[in-house]
């Protein structure tokens, strides 16, 4: 598939929620005695993004960026690493600790984040594909909260467990907290949704179904 204009601005406002979300997400929360993290403010956008890609141009372009976020969110963070690590100048040391605070990250944060988002997001994208094809196009507000449940729901279980298991936190109640709270956000978004995928499907003519589409995660065929 050709990339058009409108396909290109998606992909790039999903790339740039993820990237963003990934940022901002070491401040946490706390709101009525639950804690999470702030990237939670537009981190379940990459989902209904991801979507509407799934959507309105199918599995295949919707693999090609995740794999693309995947890329960003490694390039943003060897930046921001090179940037802490760069002798910080004679008068500006005093701010190293509190940069080095907000925006370094540990390992263990990192690669929770990232295992986390290829499974949610493969997940997502592979429910969704299949609801499009079993229900034949219809009741897409089913498809996008059930392809989110799933998602979402292991975007959570994953990542609080890589990240927070043996440290003494409990782990139970952050995972059900951020699962609920993202599933609400993307609930609530559903009108949001489905004029983006009408506008989409409208303006470019496409309206994909994966019927003959190998649902990996790596393009290895069709």
């Amino acid at each position: 598939m050709k990339a058009s204009p409108l396909f290109v601005t998606v992909a790039a406002f999903f790339v740039t929620a993820l990237v963003v979300a990934n940022i901002i997400a070491v401040k946490l929360v706390e709101i009525s005695g639950q804690v999470f993290p702030a990237g939670l403010v537009i981190f379940p956008l990459s989902y209904l993004l991801g979507d509407v890609l799934t959507e309105v141009y199918g599995f295949r372009a919707a693999r090609a960026v995740i794999w693309l976020g995947f890329a960003c969110s490694l390039l943003s963070v060897a930046a921001v690493q090179a940037a802490i690590h760069l002798p910080a100048a004679g008068f500006w040391r005093d701010n190293q600790d509190a940069y080095e605070t907000t925006l370094g990250t540990t390992w263990r944060i990192f690669l929770a984040s990232l295992a986390a988002y290829l499974v949610g997001e493969f997940a997502n994208a592979t429910v969704l594909a299949r609801m499009k094809v079993a229900t034949r196009g219809r009741w897409l507000w089913s498809r996008t909260i059930g392809s989110t449940i799933v998602g979402e729901g292991l975007d959570s279980l994953i990542f609080v467990t890589i990240a927070f298991a043996g440290t003494g936190a409990g782990l139970a109640n952050p995972i059900v907290t951020t699962w609920l709270i993202k599933v609400g956000y993307e609930t609530a978004a559903t009108p949001l949704t489905y004029a983006i995928v009408n506008f989409l499907k409208r303006r470019e003519g496409v309206d994909v179904f994966d019927t003959d589409t190998r649902l990996s995660p790596l393009p290895l065929r069709r």
